[in-house]
């Protein structure tokens, strides 16, 4: 008995909540928050026994909403009563609750304790029928088969409901242009199968990836409008501004454009939700390279890249995601250029999103491959930009990726001389504890040290002196190569080297790794300095021979 006392006094149970996406209730004044709870027994020791992972939701509903409500003051309130709620999404929650305050009630006339909050398999019936009614309906339907489907145990049995599956489908081909949530509603259902690829011939078979191709694309050109005309009356608005100051008439144009504002706000956050679950469907299809081949013939490069213009970090992330995906074929890169992607992508670089800036640094490095849009990059000022990211462990091994790819090319090498990449990357080189430094690292210094001002740089201080004595200490040809670079250029930096020649001289030999010492004597023929007396280091270092043996025919 003490035992089993001790037994359960020593498991512990840990619980850990994460907050998720945050919705507006079909029908109700309420904002559904998604969250998940993951629930662990710890033994004694602290190591996991026993796990389970569970997809919850939270309704806050808002009893006070009205159209005089202080919509900002409510929303400073949601967030700081419900834990749920991150503090950075409260712009979010405000534009949601401005969308519920302008919304009519879609249950007007009806009992609200009729709408069924949480559902249950046994009444999908119920929730087919729904389908066939009108949009609030049907909206309230396609909620519901949602809140099933985003459990993952229940959708091999909707697999087997065709009824549901064809009506789902029906109702998204006839209705999507006549509700976004609607639409957003049924596209989850269907991404929801999409997350396993043994249902892809599912999706496939209602045609469901072809109209989220139609519904996107409907959807860019829709914002596009609105944005014309937020554009117009905000033209409006600044000239009667100017012309009429005070009057009236300019108050109430301007309070048009307010009003219009916040309405395109509202309208934005609904259409974001749309095209994420749309794209993310499309990008769980895409595994197939044949269905990946159709969309490319649909244009989902041009779509993806017009979505870059959105500043909705969630909607972004998986939008370069995609990109980065579709890059690695030459024809989605060569669509890639035609729509001046590397322009929309500077504004990224850097961000305060690090899952964003992380693979944006990515589908940068993708991208690097192609001359064309190296010479891109550099031109819309991103060299300084990468080179400021060097000092974040997070994102230097990427960042110096792209920047050695844009070392690649000679007009390009002079421009690093002029930012602070070079201090930074000597400081790494000297604080590397391995014996062998990053091939990323060495091959970038090797780069750059092909251009004389950098050399300049580079030699500053002891930086000459440094690096001699990590190359001859660990032996290393890389750093031996880099040295080698360096020494090729006439001037100042050159005669430095006549305090090493002894040291490189004593490296030829048979003893030493064969790649190490050609890079010192390719160094060596390098000082093509007058002062130097090379008889002497001959015969001091006892080269002839070395040097005869390996000239023999046949040997090279």
């Amino acid at each position: 008995q003490k035992f089993l006392i001790w037994y359960v006094i020593s498991i512990l149970y840990y619980r850990k909540v994460k907050g998720g996406n945050i919705d507006v209730h079909p029908s109700e004044k309420a904002l559904i928050v998604q969250y998940e709870v993951e629930a662990t027994i710890l033994g004694e020791m602290g190591d996991p026994m026993l796990g389970e992972r569970k997809e919850c939701q939270k309704i806050i509903r808002l009893k006070s909403l009205n159209a005089n409500t202080d919509i900002t003051s409510l929303a400073r309130k949601v967030v700081e009563e419900c834990k749920l709620i991150h503090p950075s999404k409260l712009n979010e929650v405000e534009q949601l609750l401005y969308y519920l305050q302008n919304r009519r009630d879609s249950l007007s006339g009806k009992d609200p304790k009729l709408f069924i909050v949480f559902a249950n398999i046994n009444d999908m019936d119920e929730y087919i029928e729904l389908l066939y009614e009108d949009i609030p309906d049907k909206v309230r339907g396609s909620a519901l088969i949602l809140q099933l489907a985003r459990n993952p145990d229940n959708l091999e049995e909707l697999l087997l409901n065709e009824t549901a599956l064809g009506a789902l489908a029906r109702v998204l081909r006839e209705d999507w242009k006549q509700s976004v949530e609607l639409a957003t509603n049924i596209i989850y259902i269907f991404f929801c199968f999409s997350s396993f690829s043994q249902f892809h011939g599912l999706i496939t078979h209602y045609k469901i990836g072809a109209l989220c191709m139609n519904i996107i694309d409907h959807e860019l050109k829709r914002h596009e409008l609105w944005q014309e005309e937020l554009s117009k009356k905000k033209k409006a608005d600044i000239l009667l501004g100017c012309l009429l100051d005070e009057d009236p008439e300019n108050q109430t144009l301007r309070k048009d454009y307010e009003k219009t504002f916040k309405k395109y706000q509202g309208l934005v956050v609904k259409q974001e939700q749309l095209l994420r679950v749309a794209l993310y469907l499309l990008l769980n299809l895409a595994e197939d390279t044949r269905t990946e081949l159709k969309m490319r013939n649909k244009n989902i490069v041009h779509m993806l890249v017009k979505a870059l213009d959105r500043d909705n970090f969630e909607l972004l992330i998986l939008v370069v995601s995609f990109l980065k995906k579709l890059s690695i074929f030459m024809e989605n890169k060569n669509d890639m250029v035609e729509m001046d992607i590397v322009e929309k992508l500077v504004k990224m670089i850097p961000c305060e999103h690090e899952d964003l800036l992380n693979i944006t640094l990515r589908l940068l490095l993708n991208l690097s491959f192609d001359t064309g849009l190296r010479n891109k990059m550099v031109q819309v000022g991103l060299l300084p930009k990468l080179t400021a990211l060097l000092g974040n462990d997070n994102y230097k091994q990427i960042a110096m990726c792209v920047l050695y790819h844009i070392s690649m090319d000679d007009r390009f090498k002079s421009m690093f001389a002029y930012t602070d990449c070079i201090p930074q990357l000597m400081k790494m080189l000297f604080e590397c504890s391995d014996e062998r430094i990053d091939l990323e690292l060495i091959s970038f210094c090797i780069n750059l040290a092909a251009n004389k001002r950098n050399v300049q740089l580079i030699c500053e201080g002891n930086g000459l002196k440094m690096l001699m004595k990590r190359a001859l200490k660990f032996k290393d040809p890389l750093l031996m190569k880099m040295i080698r670079n360096i020494s090729q250029h006439d001037g100042p930096t050159k005669n430095l080297f006549i305090d090493y020649v002894g040291d490189l001289a004593a490296q030829i030999s048979n003893d030493e790794e064969e790649e190490f010492v050609i890079e010192c004597l390719g160094t060596l023929a390098n000082l093509t300095i007058p002062d130097l007396d090379w008889e002497l280091v001959l015969k001091e270092y006892k080269l002839v021979p070395y040097l005869k043996d390996k000239l023999k025919p046949g040997l090279c």
